[in-house]
This record gives C-alpha cells, structure tokens and sequence, in this order.
C-alpha cells in the first residue's frame, strides 16, 4: 500500500511532515483565537527516558496498519485510543509522535480512580485566594493568578500546531469519567466557570493564567477553545469496555506485543547500535519463555541492563538472572 500519505512514519529523525497536513473536515475545523497561548517547550526527560538515550535511533516503527491508524487519527482530528497489555509501548508512541513531528513536550494525565475531568482541564485554588485576601495590606491580584489549566486543559489553548497530550490508563478512572470526556473531545472548547463569574462581575474578560507548562496563558470570555485539535493519545490496559460513543469518537488501535524487530529497535535506543546483536539471547528468551505470560519490556531492559554488570563471564549465571528478571507478570507466571 502507498505510504506517501503518511504523517507520522514511526523513524527517528525529527522532521517537518505536519506542515503537510492538510485542512480537517469540516466537521473537524475549530476556530479559537491565536491570542495569548505560549509556544510548547521542547521535550523533557520524560519523554528521553521512554525514547532513549541514543538521539537518532527514536524509531518506534510499527506494523502497517498501525502507521495507517495513527495518521488517520492526525487527518482526522480524532482522539487515538490505544489498547493492549502493559508494557508494550503504548504511552511511548505519544512521545514518538512529538518527538518526529517536533510538537514539543507531551502533556501527560495519569488516570487514576480518582481523576475527574476538571482535573485534566483546570484546577482552581479557591482557599489559596480566599486566605491571601484575608492577610493584612494584600490586594486582590485577580482570579487568573489561582487558575493552572491541567493537561488537557493545556492542550486546547488555540495554537498554530497540535500539542501532544497522553491521557494514560483511561481504565482506571471512575466508570463516569469516559463519558464526561465526550462533549470537550467533540467540541474541541471547554468553560472555566469561575472566569465566567468574573467577567460578569466586571473582573474582566480577559485573564491571564499558568498553563501546566508553567508558562502564561490568556483565556479570554471565561472560555477555552482549540485552533488546531490537538494529537490526543490514551491509553488502556483493556481492563473494561468504553461506551459506544466514545468509542465512536475516537480511532482505536489495539496495540501488538512487541516483535523481535521492535524489541531490538528499542534495545538500541537505550545501550547503542551493538547492543541488539550483543543481547540477541535475551531478547530470544523474552520472546520464547513461558508461551501465554504477560511480559513487559521493561523487564527486558532491566534484564540486559543488569547483566551488564553481572555474570558477564558466566553464561549460566547470565541466563539464570535474565529469566528471574523476566518472568510473568500475569497468567503463566511460574
């Protein structure tokens, strides 16, 4: 099949392939201001850590099919909900995809039980403003100095290119917070209540406020709305079934178990071009042992990582601490 269409092509030299990306379909085109909203800051550590270390060696190329999902979230301005066991690479996709289309720092929101939606779009420290009031000689410096939109929240500011936000282990939230999702996913804009109230008190219709970058932004109207939809990734273990309307919002991958050309890929990545030939009986050990246990890769790493250091003259001693950093997780653990 013809690749040539593809934005996002999963090699590891950073390139300029989203300025090709066409106008959204209609039903896909916001119209937020371009006024006020910081540029996204380069990538940070995070995104090294799962990467690599090795610059120029970032690739996370997969199967076909998974490229043409993935460039068919970006053209269509869809959300891509990756699902597969833990391990096998899907939060490290969304900091490949702004890693090769140089879309900056990923935005992360880490899901857990307790996660709301207001979590991912602002938070509000209304007792910070309420005690700062109450101290003697301070003035009121304005309600955008208690506002910090979250992640997400971060992510719809209008801006001329996406930015990259990884909603991960979608799962573990309350069964209510995929559906909270629905109307900010199709909309692309979301309201700040307490901005809202402000401006009718005649606070002003303009604020300034943190992004979770920890830079400026201005809200105006008491209102978030997108220019360029952003590059929305989340993540599931496939512990539970979404609701058919998310589902129906969104391009959904199931994401494979790494392959012996994708685990050398990432060997690379962390201990250099030799390292994959050198390690070549571990990764054969990871694929091989226990047929039906759950791995990570992460074990793998550890496992080469350690016998680095430890029983490198010692064959016997190498496997056995290779299989004791790798055993199952799940299912078929011994």
């Amino acid at each position: 099949m013809n690749s040539d269409w593809f934005i996002y092509q999963g090699v590891s030299e950073p390139h300029d392939g989203i300025s090709r990306l066409p106008p959204p379909p209609p039903w896909r085109t916001f119209d937020g201001e371009l006024a006020g909203s910081p540029p996204a800051p380069p990538l940070d550590s995070a995104s090294t850590r799962r990467l690599g270390t090795s610059r120029g060696r970032f690739a996370v190329r997969g199967p076909l099919d998974e490229l043409e999902l993935i460039n068919a979230a970006l053209y269509l301005r869809r959300p891509l909900l990756i699902a597969g066991d833990p391990g096998t690479g899907k939060s490290t996709l969304a900091h490949s995809i702004a890693h090769e289309l140089k879309l900056g720092r990923v935005l992360q929101w880490p899901i857990v039980s307790r996660s709301t939606l207001r979590d991912g779009l602002y938070q509000y420290d209304a007792i910070g403003r309420l005690q700062e009031s109450q101290l003697p000689g301070t003035t009121d410096t304005g309600i955008g100095r208690y506002l910090r939109l979250g992640p997400l929240g971060t992510a719809l500011l209008p801006s001329e290119r996406p930015r990259v936000v990884l909603i991960d282990e979608l799962d573990k939230g309350d069964v209510d917070l995929p559906n909270d999702l629905l109307n900010v996913l199709e909309e692309g804009e979301f309201a700040i209540p307490e901005l809202e109230r402000a401006r009718r008190d005649n606070e002003g219709g303009t604020v300034s406020v943190l992004t979770h970058d920890g830079l400026s932004a201005t809200v105006v109207d008491g209102r978030v709305r997108c220019r360029e939809f952003p590059v929305v990734v989340m993540t599931s273990n496939d512990e539970r079934d979404f609701p058919a309307p998310l589902l129906r919002r969104c391009i959904h991958l199931d994401m494979r178990t790494p392959n012996a050309d994708r685990l050398a890929t990432m060997v690379q990545a962390h201990f250099g071009s030799a390292s994959a030939e050198e390690n070549e009986d571990i990764i054969e050990r990871f694929l091989s042992a226990s047929p039906g246990g759950l791995r990570a890769a992460d074990q793998l790493l550890n496992a080469i990582y350690l016998t680095q250091y430890s029983a490198q003259e010692d064959p016997v001693g190498r496997e056995r601490l290779a299989d004791l950093l790798m055993r199952p997780l799940g299912p078929g653990r011994p």
